[in-house]
């Protein structure tokens, strides 16, 4: 399930308006894309309830009878919405779950500046360093009478951060998001300009929505239904991990099996948990992996042997 998650730590950068064009771009594709907002404003969210429903479908969130977030089933694709702000733990995370990240900039010296420190602490994680997790920059709300956009395009080249290109400043976004649009929903000679500036960004975003499956991978239809039988609690401690996945993941994917469940969804655990609601399941099934691992408590009073800092979710 690839993973696009739009990002700067600074707020009004444009994070909702990018986020949205992107999943009804996927949606246009043909993919079953939902996008996910993590934001407390809830842009994302209220923009989609103006959408209307006879338009290429984007799901929200599902939310479970334990009151959790959930991944709605059948869903291929995923869009992340974050809020401002974000550092730490918090960036990391968000980082150990998308296949690419884009950091929407504006033009001034504050929006370089916070995005100039945002970038430097994705570097230092490994998922980013290392190029499994690609990383690139879009130039928001840029007046094309000016040189902001090139501007933009040597400070990232300064950075060593690929510019993907710049969205002009024009009211087209305003009218489209105020109405559940996107440019995408308009007719190629309404937003031909903007269509345009879009063919760089898509042309990039294009290969990690659509990865190159192996002739010995599932098929997506197969990847989308969960496995509902129940995992043995024993096996031999000499088989593969590989076959004791709870999903198959597909070649070349550097994610780990245990956060790649056969349903994704944000329980415990789950490929996308870290932005679960605050309430979560009361039990936690273990992961069928054959490496060394904290041990898990069997009981109440076994549980209260394990150090509160060692919990998972602590």
């Amino acid at each position: 399930m690839p993973v696009i998650a739009v990002v700067n730590r600074k707020g009004g950068s444009g994070k909702s308006t990018l986020a949205a064009h992107i999943a009804v771009w996927c949606a246009r594709q043909g993919h079953s894309v939902m996008l996910g907002d993590v934001d407390r404003q809830q842009s994302s969210r209220t923009w989609l309830k103006r959408r209307d429903p006879a338009l290429p479908t984007v799901a929200p969130w599902a939310m479970d009878q334990k009151n959790v977030l959930r991944v709605p089933t059948g869903i291929t694709h995923v869009v992340l919405d974050t809020p401002g702000g974000l550092h730490g733990f918090e960036l990391a995370r968000v980082v150990m779950f998308a296949d690419a990240i884009i950091m929407p900039v504006c033009h001034s010296v504050f929006d370089r500046d916070s995005a100039a420190a945002c970038h430097a602490e994705l570097m230092a994680l490994p998922r980013v360093a290392s190029g499994r997790c690609r990383l690139a920059t879009v130039g928001m709300r840029i007046d094309g009478r000016t040189s902001a956009g090139q501007v933009l395009r040597d400070w990232s080249d300064g950075l060593k951060l690929p510019f993907l290109g710049v969205l002009r400043e024009t009211q087209v976004y305003v009218r489209c998001l105020e109405r559940g649009l996107t440019i995408f929903d308009l007719t190629p000679s309404q937003a031909a300009t903007d269509l345009a500036q879009w063919a760089p960004i898509l042309d990039w975003m294009t290969p990690l929505l659509n990865p190159v499956q192996a002739a010995n991978d599932p098929s997506p239809a197969t990847r989308a239904v969960p496995v509902t039988r129940p995992v043995p609690a024993a096996r031999p401690a000499t088989r593969p991990a590989a076959q004791v996945a709870a999903a198959p993941s597909r070649l070349g994917n550097s994610r780990p099996a245990s956060l790649m469940p056969a349903q994704e969804s944000l329980v415990h655990g789950g490929r996308l948990s870290a932005f679960a609601a605050s309430t979560r399941p009361a039990s936690v099934p273990a992961q069928p992996v054959n490496r060394p691992s904290l041990p898990r408590a069997a009981s109440p009073a076994e549980s209260q042997q394990i150090p509160q800092f060692l919990k998972r979710g602590a």
